[in-house]
């Protein structure tokens, strides 16, 4: 099993820490996209899309983070992490949209500013972060999980990269205890990989 990765990319960090969390053996290999290595003819080969990450499982190649861990969950039947009650699945879905959408709009749109020079309205993507930080501290009032239950599942593993990075982009955790507390469940997680921290942001002079 292969992932073409990149340290600094929430979308492979996300399915690093998935890999390292079911102690899943994979070799690593590196895309730089600082030098927009995913657009190379060589890298479309493996993925149309020209995006990271990929995952090549003996020549059955799956693209797009989501996708990625919806696969591994089924094909190791780990129906604690994705279940099979329609209604539980739903409500991980819902999480895999918000990860689709709201974060990749706000949190991780505000770090492609800071990190990669990406041309965005800060202010916007700002807000839009701490609209969804809202919704999720909410959520997690009484309960461990984005799903209540007792494990945590592909939600939060969707969610984590690009939140727990949000001061890279400007957005302040300090107001979400939920949030943080959450942030620290996840870490503790036997297998957790950390995401690379980069000093960009609020995390400039710390």
């Amino acid at each position: 099993m292969k992932l073409y990765s990149y340290p600094l990319s929430g979308h492979s960090h996300r399915v690093r820490l998935f890999l390292s969390l079911l102690g899943i053996e994979y070799s690593l290999i590196h895309v730089d996209l600082s030098v927009k290595a995913q657009k190379e003819p060589e890298f479309l080969k493996v993925n149309l899309f020209g995006q990271l990450p990929a995952l090549d499982d003996e020549g059955e190649v799956i693209s797009d983070s989501l996708a990625i861990l919806v696969y591994l969950a089924k094909k190791y039947g780990k129906t604690d992490w994705l279940p099979e009650a329609p209604a539980a699945a739903a409500r991980v879905q819902r999480w895999l949209s918000v990860a689709a959408g709201e974060i990749a709009r706000g949190p991780a749109s505000a770090r492609l500013i800071t990190v990669f020079g990406a041309k965005l309205d800060a202010a916007d993507v700002i807000a839009r972060a701490h609209t969804i930080l809202k919704l999720v501290e909410q959520t997690l009032q009484g309960q461990h999980w984005l799903v209540a239950g007792a494990h945590p599942t592909l939600a939060d593993v969707a969610l984590y990269s690009y939140i727990s990075s949000a001061p890279e982009g400007n957005v302040d955790l300090s107001g979400y205890p939920q949030v943080l507390a959450w942030l620290a469940r996840i870490e503790a997680l036997p297998g957790f990989v950390a995401f690379q921290r980069t000093p960009v942001g609020l995390f400039a002079n710390a």
